[in-house]
């Protein structure tokens, strides 16, 4: 070969690896594309015991207690009884608001809820709902994990480890505006499971979701590209740390949250930025500066944007129901805060064909009593004998009604569910056996639902 032909394919040699180093280059990021596009390891999708009616689930919880009498559960008798006597120094005290049948149903809705009235042929509503205990912290931590006595995953971790999420970029669990206090973290805690599985909080109950800033989300001092190596040289240290004690998953968590956290530097903020949303659905969820019912009308628009990108589970809160003085004023404003965003939430599903595999649940940690101490009758006290709650979509009956509490409302006699039942029929619906759904933890077998539990087939669609 002469040196002509030698340059010349000497060139042709460096063009051809130019282009290959390109392919290369590219090949590696569309290798990255698609590993983030799937979730990989302990949150990969899994597939369920059967057939799923939900694949998501969104819990509205209104923290403190909402009253049956004043919202879902009408009482003629309370109101003609109102004024009188009944254990010790207490006095029966009627409903605030009117009530009509709403919709083809008919279901009884108060006045209190204008906006979810309009929506009541979506709803299922629970009328004979108890639960064990009747204080605020355990009652929510039953409420979520199923027990009040011992720290025990959340029912957003269990969904979770029995499902995964469809999502790479955003953490498969969120908890909008969580309560600091009433068990605090533990309402979305992962416990005993792998610390993978517990859910991600976003501002608190303090906080206007508005304002929410996450921190730690952001680098300001290292770019995309620095950070990888950077990443990648803390992970080789981390899988060779696991490798060590394989049944410690703490090191797994924090290798996937390292991972995740990563990817959520775009997805989330993006999630999070409502700007793009028109006018018209802004409107609908009652989000404007100054509305009372901005911050939960947020929360439940993010709640809806968060499952369209595969977030497997969604928690709204608001507080504050917990009137046991000045009711009318108290439930007033919470329904102003809710009304608005909870009934746009189930109108936005249903038009985008979202709410037959979403499953949405509404209510609070136990009722109100139908009797009160004070002589003005303008407040009511907790209540776990009986209460409602409702659900929405993913495989529930609509416009349907199911149980009831005696005449005044003390009790649930008709229909009755307990919260093992509540949590075994989320479970059902969302393709998870509550029986063989189960993680062993200290020489036992554990489930959300304890040793108890049944699927309350009566409100299956």
């Amino acid at each position: 070969m002469n040196a002509r032909h030698h340059l010349a394919s000497r060139r042709n040699a460096l063009k051809s690896a130019g282009c290959g180093f390109g392919y290369l280059a590219f090949a590696g990021l569309a290798q990255a594309e698609a590993a983030a596009s799937k979730s990989v390891g302990p949150l990969a999708p899994k597939q369920p015991h059967f057939p799923a009616r939900a694949k998501r689930l969104i819990f509205l919880h209104m923290r403190g207690g909402p009253s049956a009498m004043e919202t879902f559960e009408p009482k003629p008798e309370l109101d003609r009884r109102a004024g009188e006597k009944t254990r010790g120094n207490r006095w029966l005290t009627p409903s605030h608001w009117d009530w009509k049948r709403r919709g083809e149903s008919g279901l009884w809705v108060s006045d209190l809820f204008p906006h979810q009235a309009e929506v009541a042929d979506e709803l299922c509503v629970l009328s004979g709902m108890h639960t064990d205990i009747s204080n605020h912290t355990p009652a929510m931590l039953q409420l979520h994990t199923g027990s009040f006595q011992f720290t025990r995953p959340s029912l957003g971790s269990w969904v979770l480890y029995g499902l995964g999420t469809e999502c790479s970029d955003l953490p498969g669990f969120v908890s909008l505006c969580p309560p600091v206090i009433n068990g605090g973290a533990n309402n979305y805690g992962s416990a005993f499971l792998p610390a993978v599985y517990q859910g991600a909080s976003i501002a608190d109950i303090k906080t206007s979701i508005k304002d929410a800033r996450i921190r730690n989300l952001e680098n300001t001092s290292l770019g995309l590209n620095q950070q990888r190596q950077q990443l990648d040289l803390i992970q080789s240290l981390n899988h060779r740390f696991a490798q060590r004690d394989p049944k410690d998953t703490r090191v797994d968590g924090v290798i996937e949250s390292y991972e995740r956290a990563f990817r959520m530097q775009s997805a989330l903020p993006e999630i999070m930025d409502l700007s793009m949303e028109s006018r018209s659905t802004l409107n609908m969820y009652g989000i404007g500066d100054g509305k009372p019912s901005d911050n939960f009308g947020r929360q439940c628009l993010l709640a809806r944007r968060m499952i369209e990108s595969g977030v497997r589970h969604v928690e709204c809160c608001d507080e504050f129901w917990d009137q046991h003085n000045t009711l009318k004023q108290g439930h007033e404003a919470r329904a102003a805060a809710v009304d608005q965003g909870t009934a746009a939430l189930v109108t936005d599903l249903r038009q985008r064909g979202l709410l037959d595999e979403t499953l949405v649940v509404w209510g609070g940690e136990f009722g109100r009593t139908p009797d009160t101490a004070k002589k003005n009758l303008d407040g009511r006290d907790h209540n776990a004998n009986g209460y409602t709650m409702w659900l929405a979509g993913g495989g529930v009956k609509r416009g349907f009604q199911h149980g009831a509490t005696d005449e005044l409302g003390f009790k649930a006699v008709e229909g009755r569910v307990h919260l093992h039942d509540l949590h075994a029929t989320i479970l059902h619906l969302m393709g998870l056996d509550h029986m063989g759904l189960t993680y062993r933890y200290a020489g036992r077998d554990f489930r959300l639902t304890d040793v108890h539990g049944r699927v309350v087939d009566e409100v299956l669609a």
